[in-house]
C-alpha cells in the first residue's frame, strides 16, 4: 500500500499555557518541580488565575512532534480528541495550518478541550499541571484505519496509556500497523506513566513496539534500576530500536547491534525545555522515514531539540528543514 504519511501520531490534544515562574511560586503552589501533575478543571482554573502572563499555543506531546516533523518537511497525520469549543477549534486550525492531516471529530457532549499549564523557572525547567478534559475521551472508535495503514511510522504517546479507552485505541492501531507492515513507535512520556503502568507497558513494548523513546529517568524507572547499562540491556531485549535522551549529555540510539552516542547541540541559553523530547523524536523519526543512518537520525533529533529549548513554547519557531540543511543533514 502506498504511504501517504511519513508519521501518523496518536496523542492528547492539548492547548499549552506557558509562563515564567520563580521557585517561590512553584513551592507556594505545592507543585512537583520538573514533573507533570494531573489536575481537575477547578484546580486548573485556580492555578491559571495565579500564573504570570504567558503564551498560549496548541500543544500535546505527540502533536508537538507532528509540528516538528512538518517543519522538517514530513508528511504527517494526527489523531486526538478535542471538544467542540473555542480551544478545540484553535487546536484543529493550528494543526491543519502546518499541513498535518487531522480527521478526528470533536466531542460535542462532554468535558472541555484539554489544557496544560506550564510554569518555567529561570533555569528552563518546566513544571506542568494538566487538565486532560476531552483528550481522554479518545477511544478505539477514533482510530482511522486508512491513516494508520498508510503511515510509514505510527507514533503513540505514552500519556494516553493512562486512560483505558485510549489504551484500547493503542491496541487497535498497533494491530492495524502490524498487519500493514508499518513501524510502531512509542514514547514513555513521563515517569509517572511508567510507575503507574510498568507491567502493562513492558508487555506492550515487548509485543508491539519497534521503536521506543525515553529519557534516562524513564528508562531507569521502567526497569527499576539506577544502573543505565541495565536499563539499556532491558531495552535491547524488548525493542528493535530505542532512543534514550540524557539532557546536556546528549542521547543514545540503540539498534542493529550498536549503540550510537549523539552529543547535545549547544545553545546560547536554555530558555524553556518544554517540547525538547517531542522535537528530538521528530528528528529521529524523520530520519528513519527517509532511510537515514542512526547517527544522522540522532543528530536531527538533537538539532530539533536545541532549537526548541532556545525559546518559549514546545514547537519550532524557525524552519527545521533549513537548519538541517545548513548542517548538512
Amino acid at each position: 500500500m502506498t504511504e501517504l504519511f511519513d508519521v501518523a501520531a496518536i496523542g492528547n490534544a492539548i492547548v499549552d499555557v506557558i509562563a515564567p515562574a520563580d521557585e517561590a511560586f512553584i513551592a507556594g503552589e505545592g507543585l512537583a518541580r520538573g514533573a507533570m501533575t494531573l489536575v481537575d478543571e477547578a484546580r486548573g482554573r485556580e492555578l491559571y488565575a495565579r500564573m504570570a502572563p504567558g503564551v498560549e499555543t496548541s500543544g500535546g506531546s505527540a502533536a508537538n512532534t507532528v509540528a516538528g516533523l512538518a517543519s522538517l518537511g514530513a508528511r504527517t497525520a494526527f489523531l486526538g480528541k478535542v471538544a467542540n469549543d473555542q480551544l478545540g477549534e484553535v487546536f484543529a486550525h493550528d494543526l491543519r495550518a502546518i499541513g498535518a492531516h487531522f480527521p478526528s471529530l470533536p466531542l460535542h457532549d462532554g468535558p472541555a478541550t484539554a489544557r496544560c499549564l506550564v510554569n518555567v523557572t529561570p533555569d528552563g525547567q518546566r513544571t506542568m499541571c494538566t487538565f486532560l478534559g476531552a483528550s481522554v475521551e479518545f477511544t478505539d472508535d477514533d482510530i482511522d484505519p486508512a491513516v494508520i495503514e498508510q503511515a510509514s511510522i505510527v507514533y503513540l504517546e505514552g500519556y494516553l496509556f493512562d486512560a483505558e479507552p485510549a489504551r484500547r485505541g493503542f491496541a487497535k492501531a498497533a494491530g492495524l500497523a502490524r498487519a500493514a507492515g508499518r513501524m510502531i513507535a512509542l514514547t514513555l512520556s513521563d515517569g509517572f506513566v511508567v510507575e503507574r503502568h510498568r507491567a502493562a507497558l513492558l508487555g506492550f513494548i515487548g509485543s508491539q513496539v519497534d521503536l521506543l523513546f525515553a529519557n534516562e529517568a524513564e528508562a531507569l524507572a521502567l526497569f527499576e534500576t539506577d544502573d543505565l547499562a541495565v536499563a539499556l540491556d532491558g531495552l535491547r531485549s524488548r525493542t528493535r530500536l530505542a532512543a534514550v535522551t540524557r539532557s546536556e549529555q546528549g542521547s543514545l540510539l540503540l539498534g542493529d547491534g550498536e549503540v550510537v552516542s549523539i552529543p547535545a547541540v549547544p545553545v546560547e541559553k536554555v530558555v524553556d525545555t518544554t517540547g525538547a523530547g517531542d522535537q528530538y523524536a521528530a528528528g529521529v523519526m524523520y530520519g528513519l522515514a527517509k532511510g537515514r543512518s542512526l547517527e544522522v537520525c540522532g543528530r536531527l533529533g538533537a538539532l530539533a531539540a536545541a532549537e526548541v529549548i532556545s525559546h518559549y513554547g514546545p514547537r519550532p519557531q524557525v524552519s527545521l528543514r533549513e537548519l538541517a540543511g545548513r548542517e548538512g543533514l
